[in-house]
């Protein structure tokens, strides 16, 4: 798939037609009408990217194309927002050989106008709270990918919240916090409500130094990473979520998606994106996985065919508890360290998958809020969610991140587990039961699709 991006000697007007073309949601605001009028006679004229090439790997799939991904030469990027006052680097916008417009014709069609410094304002007032990043350095830095994430993941934390709170009835409670190593968050939780026991939606935007156990983490992984004197300045971004429902029937969700970047010692940054969505349902219900499955895929489809079948492996591979022999539920898409085709590309999948968040869930939701449940079917959720537990605890890839960061806030780190849970010992559920069909799909993933 090619990206069009728009590259003009007028900067400002440059941010305006991207945006433009790459909405941050179906809620941003309406262009004007000569902007308009703009889009539909300039697009012709613009060079799309070259052809890319699908090359896939042992941990999941990559493209290859246009030079080397997920690396930003020195000299080669703007500070970012978040650098901004000590804050971490960010990587400037990727920018593709594409057609140059004439000043004298953006200056004629696109004038200077207030709004474009406005935009970055009115959206943020949609916010469950004003974002991590002060507005006036997120408009200074609009076109930068740092401020497009930060963004995003505001805004899907708010669509998500305000979803979950007209289902339940309840409001989040909403609290900010700083870190004083650099950075801080944004943690919306509702506890014990009518629909949910415990729901949770964070957005976190930080920055330091990775301390050397963070570092190992990572090299782990196969990043290779030159610090200076030590010291590896980083900057990671994003929202996470999970979701515990009170009724049975209605399965836990979580999400997450996220933006990471590193500055090497000889100025180079290196830069990726993960993230995904899974879903842990106490009992099988065959039209719920399909209908959540399908969404996903659908997402993943607008950008690769081949990412939703190797996401949804590396997903059943990912929330896998080696010590029980089950995954953690049915799975959905999970990858990380997504650094090509381009940034411009990795950044439009993710705001997909994100922008997926609500209908793949709330329609679930929707439909068991009134089945009725038993004591029985209360302890196998019960039992479950200690499954979840384990999980977090020992594998969690974040969590572990989270806990070997300094100045980690560790409420919004643990955030992901259950209100209540249990633990019975030599647990199985009898053989015929619907808690036995449970474990079996858990012990043997299938295919939704």
């Amino acid at each position: 798939m090619s990206t069009i991006v728009l590259y003009s000697i007028n900067r400002t007007a440059q941010t305006t037609v991207r945006q433009c073309l790459i909405p941050y949601s179906k809620g941003a605001s309406r262009v004007d009408s000569h902007l308009s009028v703009f889009l539909k006679t300039s697009v012709r004229r613009l060079t799309s990217l070259p052809r890319v090439k699908w090359v896939p790997n042992a941990t999941g799939v990559r493209f290859m194309s246009l030079g080397t991904a997920g690396r930003t030469a020195p000299g080669r990027t703007r500070r970012g927002a978040v650098l901004v006052a000590g804050a971490a680097a960010t990587v400037a916008g990727f920018v593709a050989s594409a057609t140059h417009f004439q000043r004298a014709e953006m200056a004629s069609v696109i004038p200077k106008t207030e709004e474009e410094d406005t935009e970055i304002a009115e959206k943020c007032k949609t916010f469950m709270s004003p974002p991590c990043t002060d507005v006036k350095v997120l408009q200074q830095r609009k076109e930068e990918m740092c401020t497009r994430m930060e963004m995003l993941i505001m805004e899907t934390q708010a669509e998500f919240c305000r979803a979950l709170e007209e289902v339940d009835g309840g409001k989040f409670k909403v609290d900010r916090w700083e870190r004083k190593e650099g950075g801080g968050g944004i943690s919306c939780v509702l506890q014990d409500g009518r629909v949910f026991e415990k729901a949770g939606v964070n957005v976190s935007v930080v920055f330091g130094n990775l301390t050397e156990e963070a570092a190992k983490q990572m090299r782990s992984r196969g990043k290779v990473l030159k610090g200076k004197d030590g010291k590896l300045p980083f900057c990671a971004m994003g929202v996470s979520s999970v979701i515990h429902p009170t009724n049975p029937h209605i399965p836990t969700v979580h999400f997450n998606y996220r933006y990471f970047e590193i500055e090497e010692g000889d100025g180079t940054k290196q830069w990726w994106f993960g993230g995904g969505t899974d879903l842990t349902p106490t009992y099988v219900n065959k039209e719920d996985g399909a209908h959540f499955h399908n969404s996903l895929k659908e997402a993943c489809d607008k950008h690769h065919p081949q990412y939703y079948p190797d996401f949804k492996k590396w997903c059943d591979r990912y929330f896998y508890i080696p010590h029980r022999g089950e995954t953690r539920g049915i799975g959905g898409i999970f990858f990380d360290d997504l650094d090509s085709p381009s940034q411009e590309e990795a950044f439009s999948f993710v705001k997909s998958c994100a922008h997926t968040v609500v209908p793949c869930y709330l329609p679930i939701v929707q439909k068991h809020l009134n089945d009725p449940f038993s004591p029985e079917e209360k302890d196998w959720q019960q039992v479950r969610r200690g499954r979840y537990v384990e999980f977090n605890l020992v594998y969690d890839r974040g969590v572990k991140f989270g806990l070997a960061t300094p100045g980690s806030r560790i409420e919004s780190i643990l955030m992901s587990l259950p209100l209540t849970a249990k633990w019975e010992y030599m647990h199985e559920p009898p053989k015929g039961t619907l808690e036995a069909d449970m474990l079996e799909v858990l012990q043997n993933p299938k295919e939704w699709v």
